[in-house]
């Protein structure tokens, strides 16, 4: 029988209600009372590490999540993360870049309704959670809910209030958790020289959002503030030329002061590609811009904060953020 922490951070599974909305009060001893059957499968252990509505997690709370899986990494075979599940997706992708190459599996889940109700899914979702931990074949950052199991890096939050809550961007389920037993569609295999773990991230990056009308007033004005800036533009990836609108001039402007941009779309599947058409093939040539291709938003954003973490060097900048990690692109830009 293997051994699991669960580690209770918050969010909608461990809340109740109150005269101001649902706040998290349900200590991680009283979730796992909900769910008496993982008895037969696992022993666990809790941790009651943060107790927060996940809209106010934060970079330094995913520090604390990693500190603590680190501290506790040689006593027990898998980890489980009670999380919201507003920013459930950016704390699985952080957590897959700031925890490398883990043989052994860590899952975040939550809920969209909490524990105590009668008609919920936090029950199945955390046991789901504890079975997929307790196996032997699990390993690496995951999501599991709705009883899908979904790549750490590849997660995003789609429906705001349906159980099946999250999708896999740009790459297949890894399982499917169905009355008891996981069924595996392909098995990804365990890195060599894990775990590997950081504890450096940087806040120094910003999301600029492309709408028509908009000028570059507004993304030159985050330079002071951000090291790294996304770019999310319209379908496989573009710049406005037009006249008024021309972002050429405010793009040269940045990296020439050394900051790191990177292009994403604001569609959820199938990825960028500025190579398709002129307005995004000649930025991406002229201006020297990074690009996501596969990535989710989620992955994006992350992935650059914690290579910010580690240094601000252009080319190590630009190493890192174009080798893979944790199957977060499938693209191999040289």
């Amino acid at each position: 029988m293997r051994n699991i922490l669960l580690i209770s951070t918050g969010g909608t599974i461990a809340s109740v209600k109150t005269s101001q909305g649902l706040a998290p009060q349900i200590g991680p001893d009283d979730l796992l009372g909900y769910v008496p059957a993982h008895r037969e499968f696992c022993r666990v252990d809790t941790l009651p590490l943060l107790n927060l509505d996940s809209t106010n997690m934060q970079p330094h709370h995913w520090l604390q999540i990693v500190g603590a899986i680190r501290e506790h990494y040689q006593r027990y075979d898998g980890f489980v993360v009670c999380h919201g599940t507003d920013t459930m997706a950016y704390t699985a992708a952080a957590l897959s870049y700031l925890i490398q190459k883990s043989p052994k599996p860590i899952v975040v889940t939550g809920a969209q309704k909490p524990i105590d109700l009668d008609v919920t899914d936090a029950r199945t979702n955390l046991l789901d959670s504890l079975r997929y931990a307790s196996s032997s074949r699990s390993h690496g950052v995951v999501i599991v809910f709705d009883g899908k199991v979904i790549l750490g890096t590849r997660a995003r939050k789609e429906r705001t209030k349906s159980y099946n809550a999250f999708s896999s961007i740009n790459y297949p389920y890894l399982a499917t958790i169905q009355d008891g037993r996981i069924t595996r569609f392909f098995t990804v295999p365990v890195p060599d020289g894990g775990p590997v773990f950081y504890n450096q991230l940087s806040c120094r990056v910003g999301l600029f959002k492309l709408i028509p009308g908009m000028g570059p007033q507004l993304l030159l004005a985050m330079a002071d503030s951000c090291d790294a800036i996304i770019i999310e533009s319209f379908g496989v990836g573009g710049l406005p030329a037009d006249p008024g609108c021309d972002f050429t001039a405010a793009l040269t402007q940045l990296t020439g002061r050394g900051k790191t941009v990177v292009m994403t779309t604001q569609v959820p599947y199938e990825g960028s590609d500025m190579a398709v058409y002129q307005v995004g093939h000649l930025a991406k040539r002229q201006l020297g811009l990074l690009e996501s291709y596969d990535m989710t938003l989620e992955a994006t954003v992350t992935k650059l904060m914690w290579i910010l973490g580690q240094t601000c060097d252009p080319a190590r900048i630009q190493a890192l953020y174009h080798a893979p990690v944790g199957l977060d692109t499938l693209y191999a830009e040289t």
